[in-house]
């Protein structure tokens, strides 16, 4: 039996979430995974497992239960250069997997802008990234495997046992604990990104031809002013233009650093915001730059913050960002973080928040240490009258008597997570009141 380790407290990355657990494990192989499930089991412990500590909501929490770490357990498994598929153990944290398929001449089809997750943490909260052509990380699975609360290994894919494999692309991590994962890649490509300072009044009447005519787009709105921040990637046959010390000093020492100082005078100074808001918007100048897929859609975040992110159907995101804009600018909301506005493609996964339809994301932010109750309780009200699902990773009030509305396949989704778990090993309050469970 492997040995736990003592005395261990954990702390997510967005400080919202700290905890200790009465036994703390990494295992390194799937056989230790099952060991500790049969561990639980006879001694009635829950289990929860925890990636990279990424997420804002409690679905890692177990205190005085059984918290795994996937740590020890990354790597490749195989790959079909043919078929352009990577198999990877479930702890892979994504910067490392993006590096693997690099040197394999292959690449993941999109990313979202953090790398720093294991892949499994990011399939199981629905993690994605933009572009109206490409669906949320899940959407790149064929096939995974994962050991449920009897401790079976159970395989999935999209041609075996497809209803366990729907329920399993996002999963919360309820189903038991994911070991590996087949990704469909591509060839490695590079992507030329273009950052450009416009106004919203000028984007809105272009998005259709904007989406058209780019792979990935995203835009940032700066509260309190017009002003956006406007991404545009497109793939290209150019070399990569970036110097790694180039890269580092403009968009992690030097774009990290003043922000924190504009971040720490908003802080200190609460009613500066706005105004602190309106210097981020001001600074904004256009740049481009060309590198490897990965290097493109990864931004490093030293600023910490508190997250909420709701998914509403395209049609009806930019009358929901006008909206918080003027909730914003009537409560006189003290936030200076730009709220980021993204788009994916809909998808036939049971848990995804872009379940059936195109979905744009909206996600508030502010800085860690200043209050965030009203800005988000405000913007969660007007997510909610638009549709809203939230990131289930992401700051959110929601339970199962609203959640059960938004998803068609929810029930077929319990009878799943019941069939792998009947006990409810898997299950901590947060998921619970999630799933509405007793």
């Amino acid at each position: 039996m492997i040995s736990p380790i003592n005395g261990y407290e954990f702390k997510n990355w967005g400080e919202t979430l700290k905890f200790k657990p009465k036994h703390y494990f990494k295992p390194s192989s799937e056989e230790e995974i099952q060991q500790i499930i049969q561990f639980a089991k006879k001694n009635q412990l829950k289990i929860r497992v925890v990636g990279s500590g990424h997420s804002w909501t409690f679905l890692c929490e177990s205190e005085n239960q059984i918290l795994i770490s996937l740590e020890n357990f990354q790597g490749l498994i195989s790959i079909d250069k043919e078929k352009k598929q990577a198999t990877v153990k479930s702890g892979t944290k994504l910067f490392a997997l993006s590096e693997i398929l690099e040197k394999n001449g292959l690449a993941m089809i999109n990313m979202g802008d953090i790398n720093k997750q294991a892949i499994a943490g990011a399939l199981s909260t629905g993690t994605h990234g933009t572009g109206v052509n490409y669906g949320i990380i899940p959407t790149q699975v064929v096939a995974l495997t994962f050991i449920n609360a009897n401790g079976e290994k159970i395989e999935c894919s999209t041609e075996n046992n497809t209803h366990i494999f729907k329920a399993a692309q996002v999963s919360l991590g309820s189903l038991g604990i994911i070991t590996s994962i087949t990704l469909q890649c591509v060839d490695l490509y590079n992507l030329h990104i273009q950052k450009k300072k416009e106004t919203l009044k000028d984007l809105i009447p272009r998005i259709a031809e904007i989406h058209q005519n780019n792979r990935n787009f995203e835009f940032y709105w700066f509260p309190y002013t017009e002003i956006i921040q406007a991404k545009y990637s497109n793939e290209t046959k150019e070399k990569p233009n970036t110097s790694g010390f180039k890269k580092w000093f403009f968009d992690i020492f030097l774009e990290n650093n003043l922000f924190k100082i504009i971040s720490d005078v908003s802080k200190t100074v609460p009613a500066s915001a706005s105004t602190m808001s309106k210097i981020c918007g001001m600074a904004i100048s256009n740049s481009s730059e060309i590198n490897v897929s990965h290097k493109i859609y990864a931004t490093e975040r030293l600023v910490k913050f508190n997250e909420m992110e709701y998914g509403v159907p395209s049609e009806k995101g930019i009358e929901c960002l006008l909206k918080i804009k003027e909730f914003i600018e009537k409560e006189k909301i003290n936030v200076h973080f730009p709220i980021e506005f993204r788009w994916v493609k809909g998808d036939d996964i049971y848990l995804s928040p872009a379940y059936g339809y195109e979905t744009v994301f909206i996600s508030c932010h502010m800085y860690l240490g200043m209050p965030y109750e009203k800005y988000f309780r405000g913007s969660e009200e007007i997510f909610l009258s638009y549709d809203g699902r939230p990131h289930w990773g992401k700051m959110h009030t929601q339970k199962a008597d609203y959640l059960k509305t938004k998803y068609p396949q929810w029930e077929a989704f319990l009878k799943v997570r019941t069939e792998m778990d009947t006990q409810g090993m898997f299950l901590n309050n947060h998921l619970k009141e999630i799933f509405g469970i007793e």
